[in-house]
């Protein structure tokens, strides 16, 4: 698996980006740097003026990459999702409906411990920034737009993946899109709420939003 995910090159849609980062030494020290400072600070007090002086380069040079902190926010997302969905095609490939759909709740809703093979992405890192920041990244006033524009079509591909999933367990059930999209907002909540808010819910140590998505999904496509 490791051998694979070090050949894997992560496209996120052109659009959201001026440059692509992926291209030169700076553009991965601002993605890199990005995700650092995001995790220390928070999205909202986030800025280019202060990654500009975290990699030191000039503020201009970052907007060369990115319009906007949120065009920054977005191509982040994107690529967390494009790399859930390499690991979803790989890891659920030869496995039975069941199975496949019961690891492919688990590659959404667990938290990454372990970083890949992505020198500049620190994965553990940006699951954190994820969990706390993602719905940022589309609670916008331009989300029509940029949907029309491409920029959550991977986000997309794997609701798509996960209510095929679901349709292939049981073909009757009527809501299969809403259960594949609840699945991974809800599994995000859950762990922000077991960060934040302990009282609110039953995931604790030992009990994860893995153990309780699973029994969620199949307990509802039984009845």
């Amino acid at each position: 698996m490791d051998k694979l995910f070090a050949n894997l090159k992560i496209i996120v849609p052109e659009k959201i980006y001026v440059k692509d980062p992926e291209s030169s030494d700076l553009g991965k020290r601002i993605v890199e740097h990005s995700i650092k400072l995001i995790d220390e600070a928070g999205f909202e007090a986030f800025t280019f003026k202060k990654l500009g002086s975290l990699i030191g380069s000039n503020e201009s040079s970052i907007y060369r990459y990115f319009e906007s902190k949120h065009k920054l926010l977005v191509y982040l997302s994107s690529w967390y999702w494009a790399w859930i969905e390499y690991q979803l095609v790989f890891e659920t490939h030869s496995l039975n409906p069941t199975d496949k759909l019961k690891k492919a709740i688990e590659i959404i809703a667990r938290r990454t411990k372990e970083d890949s093979k992505f020198s500049h992405i620190n994965e553990v890192t940006l699951n954190k920034i994820i969990v706390n920041e993602n719905s940022k990244s589309f609670l916008t006033k331009e989300v029509d737009q940029e949907n029309k524009d491409g920029y959550f079509v991977i986000y997309k591909r794997i609701v798509h993946r996960l209510r095929d999933m679901i349709k292939d367990i049981n073909p009757d059930y009527e809501f299969p899109s809403s259960l594949a999209s609840t699945i991974i907002e809800g599994s995000l909540h859950q762990h922000f709420l077991k960060d934040h808010f302990k009282s609110i819910t039953d995931c604790k140590t030992g009990v994860t939003p893995v153990h309780f998505y699973q029994n969620l999904v199949f307990n509802t496509l039984k009845s």
